[in-house]
Formats: structure tokens, C-alpha cells, sequence
């Protein structure tokens, strides 16, 4: 029998009556969330063709036009620019960012935990040590402070929330694998000469994957949250262009006549994190291994 095929056979686990999708789909909140998030992502997606007007077409005649108004289902703003169709565009970017910023945060968390735990040593404790530094510091703080020297879009955006959201992370995998180091899977795997970036990738990230998706969902809902916030304040995304936050930006101004500029891409933001959270909860019932159907 081949090294490769003890190693396949070691890490094999024992098989579920119910797989971790059908316990997903059982719980309701993180059914729904991703119906929801099937939404946004879809009209965000097909904005180019579901819809109804270009982002940047001005109606200037239209000014400020309640919902409901022919043409507008959701209004338009104060250069008669049609709110849902800004909506859809908008949520292009949030979405992107979110995502990209939460794969950035689980390369760089992953890294730095498995290195940490699995080397230990001196490389260890500079690596914890240095999660600690980073968490000591608001990631809003941050984030504003690199903001101010970095020309916003969408990539430069990914990669500020990225970079200064991995702690967690690399938390997680740090405990998971000080556990794991001490497995007889991981012990055989040494005693027959697999290299060590073999057994990171083969025996250690399978059995880190599922805290590890929990706390990758929790991260998109933060990344598009912290977004929102920086784009808000003016050092996100830049009109024209679109996002959810900057849309509450150029709405305040008109709040107390026209609230529903600002309502409708807050209400996109409270849908899109709250259907993060709700699914990071399913995956995390879900991939329980302490779960079992009776």
C-alpha cells in the first residue's frame, strides 16, 4: 500500500447518516437566509439586464420621485437617477468586496494559525504575537487610517478589510491544530517522511474546514458591514460609482423629506449581514460533529 494511500485512508471519516446540506436545509433561519442572499446575489449579478434604467442615466425632471412612481418603483434620487436600478449596481460591489475580503481573511488567518501551531517555536510566537498587535487595534481605525493613503476601489477595498480582519481566524486554526498535532494520523504521517506543507494540506485543513466556514460566513457579513462604514464616511467607494454605503452618504443630506433614499440601501445592508450571520449559524449546527440524528 502507498504512503498516499494510508494518508487517504487516515483522514477518511466515518460516514453521517445525514449529510451536513440536509442539516443545513433543515435550519429555517439558514434556509431562509439563503434564499435571500440567492436574491441579492441575483439581482446584483443581472443588474445589467433585470434592471430597469442605466445607473447613470439622469431624469432630472423626475427629481426625488416618491416609490411607487411610474417608472421608479423604488423612487429616484436628487439627480433622478433610479434608486433601484443603484440599488442592483450597488450591490455589486458590496457583495464583491464582502466576498473577496472574506477570502482574503481566511488565506492570511489560515496561514498564519497553521505556521503558528504546527511549527511553533520562535515562528509560533512572532506569528501569535503579532494576531495579538493586530487586535489590539479596532479594525474601523484601521481601516480608515489606511484608507486615507490608498485609492479606493473595489480590489484596494478587498484587500484593507482582508488585512486587517485575519485575526480571528488565524485564532481559530491556531487552537484547532495544537489539537490536531497531537493525532495519531498526523504522528504516522511524520513517521513515513510526508513533507510538512503535505500534511498542512491533506490531513490538517480537511479537519479545520468547518470552524474555519463559520467564521469565513461571520467575516463576508463584517467585511460588507465595514464597507459599508468606510464608504459611508467618504473613504470607500466614490460616486458615481455605486456602493450601499456610499448611497447612505448621499442620502443624509435629504433624510428628514426623502427618508426612503436612505432606507432601502440600509435595509440591503440589514438583509445582506443578517443573512450571513443567520447562515454562518446553519454551518456551524451543521457541521457539528457532536450532531447526530437519532
Amino acid at each position: 500500500m502507498t504512503s498516499e494511500a494510508v494518508l487517504d485512508i487516515q483522514a477518511a471519516a466515518p460516514p453521517r447518516r445525514t449529510s451536513a446540506f440536509r442539516r443545513l436545509l433543515r435550519h429555517r433561519l439558514a434556509l431562509l437566509a439563503l434564499i435571500v442572499l440567492a436574491v441579492l446575489v441575483i439581482g446584483s449579478a443581472g443588474a445589467p439586464w433585470l434592471a430597469p434604467h442605466d445607473p447613470e442615466e439622469l431624469d432630472i425632471a423626475n427629481r426625488y420621485a416618491p416609490p411607487l412612481s411610474e417608472g421608479h418603483i423604488l423612487g429616484s434620487d436628487d439627480l433622478g437617477r433610479d434608486v433601484l436600478t443603484r440599488l442592483m449596481y450597488a450591490g455589486q460591489i458590496s457583495l464583491s468586496v464582502g466576498i473577496a475580503a472574506m477570502l482574503v481573511t481566511v488565506i492570511v488567518g489560515f496561514s498564519v494559525g497553521a505556521f503558528a501551531a504546527y511549527y511553533g517555536g520562535w515562528i509560533g510566537t512572532i506569528l501569535m504575537r503579532l494576531t495579538d498587535i493586530m487586535l489590539c487595534f479596532p479594525s474601523v481605525f484601521l481601516l480608515l487610517f489606511v484608507a486615507a493613503f490608498v485609492t479606493p476601489s473595489l480590489a484596494s477595498m478587498a484587500l484593507m478589510i482582508g488585512l486587517t480582519c485575519w485575526m480571528e481566524i488565524a485564532r481559530i486554526v491556531y487552537s484547532q491544530i495544537l489539537v490536531l498535532k497531537s493525532a495519531d494520523f498526523i504522528a504516522a504521517a511524520r513517521m513515513i517522511g510526508t513533507p510538512s506543507w503535505r500534511i498542512i494540506l491533506r490531513q490538517i485543513l480537511p479537519n479545520t474546514l468547518a470552524p474555519v466556514l463559520v467564521a469565513a460566513t461571520l467575516n463576508t457579513a463584517n467585511a460588507i458591514l465595514l464597507e459599508s462604514y468606510i464608504s459611508f464616511l467618504g473613504y470607500g467607494i466614490q460616486p458615481p460609482e455605486a456602493s450601499w454605503g456610499n448611497m447612505l452618504t448621499n442620502a443624509q443630506s435629504d433624510f428628514q423629506v426623502d427618508p426612503w433614499l436612505a432606507v432601502f440601501p440600509g435595509l440591503a445592508i440589514t438583509l445582506a449581514v443578517t443573512s450571513f450571520n443567520f447562515l454562518g449559524d446553519g454551518l456551524r449546527d451543521a457541521l457539528d460533529p457532536r450532531i447526530r440524528d437519532k
